[in-house]
């Protein structure tokens, strides 16, 4: 196992993180935030620079990056806001999943669209009834000659109401069947007649947005479905790897960016006539948050190095899933206690990352759902 990054990647990591120092500056970041805003003018910084084409293969205009890549940047993007990785990797999860499961005609259509910037793309598969157990899903398709006619109700639909996007959606295309061989996934514009948006009022990760969709008689044209009908669990698990490793990456980004918040903090704020950091219980919290990250980021790297060598790294991701997003959550609420009132203030950025940190044990699989598959993975039967 080697954890020496290449020279490429460490200048990599440089460039995204100037880039990130330049234009998400703390009063960007925190106007997105309170005007619930897209960010616009990042993303398109992300496309003139090339992130979005990193993971893909060349014939498609991609740099074939790795995973290792892909982890580096959702790293450095979360260390301004766990929400802007959510931005990035929407757009690059669902093309990815072009890549694997369409045909050439759709790889050639979508993937120059997406790394030029021309579309974004977000995935919608939650609904009312249906979160961690996909078999409830309750949103139809229904073939009508060179159409496909979609009824239903999606929820907490991150990204979908973006200018320009194409959202990916998971639906039943044989209702009779389980969810394993009677799911579909087609591409919808967010402007298709007969859809509905309306955007949500959530605690956290409020800029890229969260969305409930209603589709109504919503008709797209039948070269929209990827992977072919009844196909669309094989798209979700073709990505899933993947999808966990980067998103973990993410957050740990986020997490190291609140040890570095309360350590500042921790050596600027006096009391009793020194800096609080000298005071062995608040140093003691930092140590511990920042052994916790280490953890977290050596977990995730591990798993990373494992999927980049084209292993199967389903317990190593699922384990570096498990702790990172709980590491997060963990060193977020310590923040807050270590910046005392500031922490608790909108005006100070630590209270955004104890926001955002709260929906990463939920979002890519819950805490408890990754328990199970680790249980099962260890060869558990778990009821």
């Amino acid at each position: 196992m080697d954890f020496e990054f290449t020279q490429e990647q460490d200048m990599l990591r440089d460039s995204v993180r100037r880039m990130m120092d330049r234009l998400a500056t703390p009063d960007y970041i925190r106007r997105l935030d309170r005007e619930q805003a897209y960010p616009y003018e990042l993303y398109d910084a992300w496309v003139e620079m090339g992130l979005l084409r990193m993971p893909f293969p060349e014939a498609y205009g991609g740099l074939d990056g790795s995973v290792l890549d892909m982890t580096i940047i959702a790293e450095e993007l979360s260390r301004s806001s766990f929400d802007f990785f959510t931005a990035y990797g929407g757009s690059v999860f669902c093309g990815l999943n072009v890549v694997r499961k369409g045909s050439d005609e759709q790889k050639h259509r979508w993937i120059p669209r997406l790394l030029s910037g021309d579309v974004k793309m977000s995935i919608s598969m939650s609904e009312p009834d249906a979160g961690s157990d996909v078999g409830a899903m309750r949103t139809t398709a229904r073939r009508d000659g060179d159409h496909w006619v979609i009824n239903g109700q999606k929820l907490w639909a991150t990204g979908a109401g973006a200018r320009g996007n194409v959202i990916n959606v998971y639906v039943k295309t044989d209702p009779k069947s389980h969810y394993r061989q009677g799911m579909s996934l087609f591409l919808v514009d967010n402007d298709t007649p007969g859809l509905k948006l309306r955007k949500l009022d959530m605690l956290g990760r409020r800029c890229v947005g969260t969305y409930e969709l209603f589709f109504d008689d919503v008709r797209v044209p039948a070269d929209r479905l990827i992977g072919g009908e009844n196909k669309g669990w094989e798209c979700v698990l073709s990505g899933l790897q993947v999808e966990r490793i980067a998103s973990t990456a993410g957050y740990c980004g986020g997490a190291q960016a609140v040890v570095d918040l309360a350590l500042q903090y921790a050596k600027d704020r006096k009391q009793f006539g020194r800096p609080i950091g000298t005071f062995q219980s608040i140093a003691h919290m930092l140590a511990d948050m920042q052994t916790e990250v280490d953890a977290a980021r050596v977990l995730m790297w591990r798993a990373a190095w494992m999927l980049a060598s084209g292993r199967d790294a389903l317990r190593e991701i699922s384990v570096a899933k498990l702790f990172g997003s709980e590491t997060y959550v963990k060193v977020a609420n310590l923040g807050m206690q270590i910046l005392g009132a500031y922490g608790y203030n909108m005006e100070f950025d630590m209270q955004r990352h104890f926001r955002d940190a709260r929906s990463t044990t939920v979002g890519a699989g819950t805490s408890q759902m990754q328990r199970n598959l680790i249980a099962g993975l260890m060869g558990l039967k778990v009821q």
